[in-house]
């Protein structure tokens, strides 16, 4: 198990949460790409991420980075980068752009080490044992995680029945339009709709809300979790302060 895998899933949600509020207080683009590659370094090494699984954990933020970068380039007042190009795109959007595509990036590779070393159970147990989180909404969480992960799965399922029925081109394969893949996701979205309904009786009916509830294999909560809370608060600290004296 990796180091991070060891720490407490509270503690990691909340420093999760606290770097990710700090960055929204943060435009200096050297100091938001530095995060950015600790954070990187600490998902290959305290995390244990590979780094092929990182690299595609990290495809739709740079997408949706790359995205922020090209609207606020081209539509923020300001100077223009090249005088006389065809496009104008300022300095200041294509700053205040790279800024929030950092932003995002630094969220994404935290959420995604996050991901990697916190199963869905201790989540569960530590959110209702250290955080107070009534188990209604603990188990909750930990039911609409098991769908997420049951979707894949069954998107293959829908896709498979659609192919059977499908008539087939010239090269024997099934051929599936853009109706088809509306059509599948339409049936993911009613299927997904009425598996959570039954699982919100079912969990209902086996006595969820009432009163108190035991755990087993409580989650531990100890010095890790505190030196894990003064590096990576301390780390924030150090990069900001850095970043404000240089």
């Amino acid at each position: 198990m990796s180091r991070l895998g060891r720490s407490n899933p509270t503690v990691k949600v909340v420093l999760l949460l606290v770097v990710s509020l700090s960055t929204l207080f943060l435009l200096d683009v050297g100091v938001l790409l530095t995060l950015y590659l600790l954070g990187v370094v600490a998902a290959l090494t305290a995390a244990q991420v590979g780094v092929r699984a990182l690299a595609v954990a990290q495809v739709p933020f740079v997408l949706f980075g790359v995205g922020l970068v090209l609207v606020n380039a081209l539509t923020r007042p300001g100077d223009p980068w090249v005088e006389g190009a065809a496009v104008r795109v300022t300095y200041e959007g294509l700053v205040v752009g790279v800024a929030l595509a950092l932003r995002g990036m630094v969220i994404g590779v935290l959420t995604v080490a996050f991901l990697a070393t916190t199963p869905p159970r201790d989540l569960m147990v530590s959110l209702a044992e250290h955080a107070r989180l009534s188990p209604r909404y603990a188990y909750a969480l930990l039911a609409g995680h098991r769908m997420l992960e049951a979707m894949p799965r069954r998107w293959a399922t829908v896709r498979a029945a659609q192919a059977v029925r499908a008539p087939l081109g010239r090269d024997g394969r099934p051929r599936l339009g853009v109706r088809d893949f509306g059509r599948a996701a339409f049936t993911l979205l009613v299927g997904s709709v009425r598996a959570s309904e039954r699982i919100a009786l079912a969990m209902e009916s086996r006595g969820l809300a009432a009163g108190p509830r035991t755990v087993w294999r409580p989650v531990p909560l100890g010095a890790r979790d505190a030196v894990l809370a003064l590096v990576v608060l301390g780390t924030l600290a150090a990069v900001v302060a850095l970043g404000a004296v240089v």
